[in-house]
């Protein structure tokens, strides 16, 4: 079984729905992840501050960088195993991050 990176970008800001709401969002989350753990398919994944630094010019110079300006915000990453990247596609597909607009690249680690 390969391994395979969802980077989880975008969506709504969260920030002005009740607790009550965010423990619902968060339990979907639990179910979804819950689940591919079940299977066997779950690896890690962690969510990201909206904040950090870019290397860039050969890594000679860093900018600091608020990365919360829209669509491209990276919120998260999630590793997870499948036999290829369609199944994987297929397991990003329950995502609750869609609930709230967000959008998952799918793609596959490459062994070293």
């Amino acid at each position: 079984m390969k391994e395979y990176l969802f980077i989880i970008r975008g969506g709504e800001d969260m920030s002005n729905h009740s607790p009550e709401q965010m423990q619902e969002h968060m339990m979907h989350w639990q179910k979804w992840m819950g689940g591919m753990a079940e299977q066997g398919k779950f690896v890690g994944g962690q969510p990201l501050q909206g904040e950090g630094k870019s290397l860039v010019e050969k890594g000679t110079q860093v900018i600091d960088r608020p990365l919360a300006e829209g669509k491209e915000l990276v919120g998260g990453y999630l590793i997870v195993k499948a036999e290829t990247l369609d199944e994987a596609t297929e397991m990003a597909k329950g995502c609750p991050g869609f609930e709230h607009d967000c959008s998952i690249e799918v793609r596959e680690i490459r062994a070293m």
